[in-house]
């Protein structure tokens, strides 16, 4: 288990020298979980690293499949301002990207004096007990070790992308429902963010709005009607939820951009500060990259400008 973490640490830092100026240190690796995830008895599934450009192609595009020990890859900026976020990428619950909707991004955000930190989390069709609530159970013990490491306890944000989208959302719309037996004293801290910022996450689960895969990957090839509302984010917006940040683009074709406008709308009839922010081209997962010359690359700024005004940074 430490040999793989050693691993995914080297991996981590290979390809991140641009960002070396702002970081204090290389990124680190740490379990979420000090005697591994709750609920394995059944999983036999082995963890790995997929790389999808290998060298010499200069675009690291790496995902971690079958999850069996989440973890969170630190980004600790030369200059911390205090503010802590907690990154969830996407993967359509299949896998868990690593570069281009983790580590670049943090790399970005981390230069801003934000200290990032980038989940890997259990994918719901692995076995896992907890099924479609294995990805929450490590979204909540996540946020709960952020808050516990955090020089600002009460500036612990989350951002997700895609599938990691909708992990994040349900971290900011279900922080309090019981998804595991606490198992230390971190557990005693509270789950919720103090503000989310979700880029074009899947939001529901309704069929012909969903993103088919990440539905089915999370609820089964025939969910109920009720296991829908029970996870689709609209349905659960609660006016405690924390300040919520939508951006997407109206030409992504894998996940609708109906997912933010819907629960854009859900989250201010609940009295939710929320911020909306729809680009007419920009397709599906972009992070940092193919936007050249298109509005949706200002997006960071968007970000850093709303997390500013809401005294995050």
């Amino acid at each position: 288990m430490a040999a793989d973490w050693t691993r995914r640490t080297l991996l981590t830092a290979t390809g991140l020298a641009a960002a070396a100026p702002a970081l204090a240190a290389a990124p680190r690796v740490m379990p979420i979980w000090p005697d591994g995830p709750p609920g394995g008895q059944g999983v036999s599934v082995a963890e790995t690293v997929v790389e999808r450009n290998p060298p010499p192609n200069p675009l690291r595009d790496r995902y971690v499949k079958h999850v069996r020990d989440p973890a969170l890859t630190v980004f600790e900026p030369r200059k911390p301002n205090g503010a802590s976020l907690l990154m969830t990428p996407g993967g359509g619950y299949k896998w868990v990207v690593m570069d281009k909707e983790g580590y670049e991004c943090a790399a970005r955000f981390a230069a801003a004096g934000v200290t990032v930190y980038v989940a890997s989390y259990r994918l719901p069709a692995d076995g896992w007990a907890a099924g479609p609530a294995a990805p929450l159970q490590d979204a909540q013990r996540a946020l709960r070790l952020v808050r516990s490491l955090a020089a600002d306890r009460e500036r612990v944000g989350v951002m997700g992308f895609s599938a990691g989208g909708h992990v994040a959302g349900c971290l900011s719309l279900m922080f309090d429902r019981p998804a595991y037996d606490p198992v230390d004293a971190i557990d005693g801290l509270s789950a919720r963010p103090d503000l989310a910022t979700l880029i074009y996450p899947v939001a529901t689960l309704r069929q012909g709005l969903a993103h088919a895969g990440s539905r089915a990957e999370l609820l089964g090839a025939t969910p109920t009607l009720a296991q829908e509302r029970d996870w689709s984010l609209e349905e659960n917006a609660r006016p405690d939820a924390p300040p919520t940040f939508l951006l997407h683009a109206g030409d992504d074709a894998s996940v609708p951009v109906e997912n933010s406008l819907n629960l854009h709308g859900a989250l201010r009839a609940a009295g939710v500060t929320t911020e909306l922010h729809v680009f007419e081209e920009g397709g599906h997962g972009f992070g940092l990259r193919f936007t050249a010359g298109k509005p949706v690359a200002a997006w960071p700024d968007l970000v850093l400008a709303w997390w500013k005004r809401k005294g995050f940074v």
